[in-house]
């Protein structure tokens, strides 16, 4: 039989030794703990043009997001969501080679706080965190929900994405990466006959009869093809890709979608999984 552990609620305001500056060296060493993915640690307490500092800045390689993070004790207030969004914009603005996402973790995010942010989220890419901090038998851990994520802000299309040609993506690339492109193309083939590659700067997505249909993109590297597609995410489809040997990265909350990165060993073995995944893709996509 399980044992039972009394636990206790404890305010990270109130407390005399468990500060923001501990709670920010928590995050630190593991930023994994907050949940948004495998996310590393590019820098804390920078410095910011208003005088003030960005708490943290976290970094998601496999999806080329930055994450600018304002921590704080007690309830959320208006002076740190305009705090959390002034540190985003100047990173953004400074940083444009990325994609940048908002985060404000408080202990109390009030109801208030979600209606005023909610006017925004569309456009502003927000994530508001609530966190606890728990007590058990003179233990303390941290306990991170997020209570409010980022809207889709459009898809690929309607960003009029710029278009390049094939060696564009040879030269980022490789022609071995573009060869898996192919490979992967033939595969969405026996799903719908009729998609071609369309080569856009930053991602190859699909298109047919001349229209972008990108249930699917795929971003060419030197040796591996990293493969998106747009899904829910559930414990069908995780468990499904776990039963391979193929490298899944983390699920890209701002996009939807699944990823993995791909050589030409992980489509020649595991091309029944990624044919049911296109599948997946193309039927909640398009079908």
């Amino acid at each position: 039989m399980e044992k039972y552990m009394k636990s206790q609620v404890i305010s990270l305001k109130d407390h005399p030794e468990l500060t923001e500056k501990w709670v920010q060296a928590r995050i630190a060493e593991d930023p994994l703990i907050i949940g948004l993915g495998e996310l590393t640690l590019k820098d804390s307490e920078r410095p910011q043009p208003s005088g003030g500092r960005l708490d943290l800045l976290l970094h998601d390689p496999d999806s080329n997001t930055r994450y600018e993070v304002e921590l704080q004790l007690g309830k959320s207030d208006e002076s740190h969501i305009i705090r959390t969004i002034e540190y985003w914009d100047y990173q953004r603005k400074k940083f444009p080679q990325y994609k940048h996402c908002a985060v404000l973790i408080a202990e109390d995010i009030t109801s208030r706080f979600l209606n005023v942010v909610s006017l925004f989220n569309r456009n502003i890419p927000f994530i508001a965190i609530q966190m606890k901090a728990i007590k058990i038998e003179g233990v303390v851990t941290l306990f991170f929900t997020t209570v409010l994520d980022v809207l889709s802000l459009g898809t690929e299309e309607e960003d009029e994405a710029e278009v390049v040609d094939r060696k564009y993506w040879e030269n980022k690339g490789s022609k071995d990466s573009l060869k898996l492109a192919d490979a992967i193309l033939a595969i969405v083939d026996e799903v719908a006959p009729g998609f071609a590659l369309k080569y856009n700067k930053h991602y190859i997505g699909l298109s047919t009869q001349g229209i972008s249909k990108n249930f699917i993109s795929m971003t060419p590297r030197k040796k591996a093809i990293l493969l998106a597609a747009k899904l829910p995410k559930a414990e069908e489809t995780q468990a499904l890709l776990e039963q391979t040997d193929m490298d899944i990265m983390s699920y890209d909350k701002q996009w939807n979608q699944y990823r993995v990165r791909l050589t030409e060993k992980d489509i020649q073995q595991s091309k029944s999984t990624l044919l049911q995944l296109i599948q997946k893709a193309y039927t909640a996509y398009v079908a």
